[in-house]
């Protein structure tokens, strides 16, 4: 297994919110952090605020509907250190035309599946070659209680009002992402698990969230740190398992 101590961990979207959060986490448990945001003034400064905290973190360019964008990063990562060890599908966005499947604009659903599925898709199968080489892969999937069918067809649920059919099928998507792959790859050493934040105050949602971002961070960050006997193929919050 691959010590905590000398992981290479890339997270996606993680120039700010629970993307930078998590980088943070892992960087503290002693992990090299591959920062991934599409801007490079605001990773290369969000890097350099990781750096002054202690953190071994490089900004890494990477644009999630951009297919050179992400060959360029897996080439980046093959060429600096010949695998990965933790990769966090973090980067996700949400559209104000999005809204319940009578009136959601058709633009904004493709939109936002392009960078919150595909785009993770796309990702993850750049990445897989180099987490095959690690002892110990673990892939996180960020994705969102609003993403579960089983909280969606429950009228009593807490937030059962929130009809984003742009946003909410596309981290169901991601948990359908997460259950097949993890079942393609049970027989290697790669964890792959779902992780829902949780109502977490963040730009996607204007702040308005009931949770800080170091707890919003909290299921990710122990997933991506599993030990070999840890779970695959589930979706957790930070204290329990959560429903598909």
């Amino acid at each position: 297994m691959t010590t905590l101590s000398s992981r290479i961990a890339l997270i996606t979207g993680a120039n700010k919110g629970i993307g930078l959060e998590i980088a943070r986490q892992l960087g503290r448990s002693g992990a090299t952090v591959l920062l991934g945001a599409r801007t490079a003034t605001l990773g290369e400064a969000a890097a350099a605020g990781l750096r002054a905290e202690g953190i071994d973190v490089r900004y890494l360019p990477i644009e999630l509907t951009s297919a050179e964008s992400i060959a360029s990063a897996a080439a980046t990562i093959s060429d600096a250190y010949g695998r990965l060890d933790v990769l966090v599908n973090n980067a996700g966005i949400t559209d104000q035309a999005d809204g319940p499947p009578s009136s959601c604009s058709m633009n904004s659903v493709r939109r936002i599946f392009d960078t919150n599925f595909f785009g993770s898709l796309a990702v993850t199968q750049a990445m897989l070659p180099l987490l095959r080489t690690s002892g110990s892969g673990r892939i996180v999937n960020v994705s969102s209680g609003l993403g579960s069918l089983t909280h969606n067809a429950d009228p009593s649920w807490q937030y059962a009002r929130v009809k984003l059919l742009g946003y909410n099928a596309s981290k169901t998507a991601l948990n359908m992402l997460t259950v097949q792959l993890a079942a393609e790859l049970r027989d290697t050493g790669i964890k792959v698990n779902a992780a829902d934040p949780g109502y977490t105050a963040t730009d996607l949602n204007g702040h308005r969230g009931t949770q800080t971002i170091p707890q919003g961070a909290a299921a990710a960050v122990r997933l991506a740190l599993l030990g070999d006997d840890g779970p695959t193929e589930g979706f957790f919050s930070a204290g329990r398992s959560e429903p598909w």
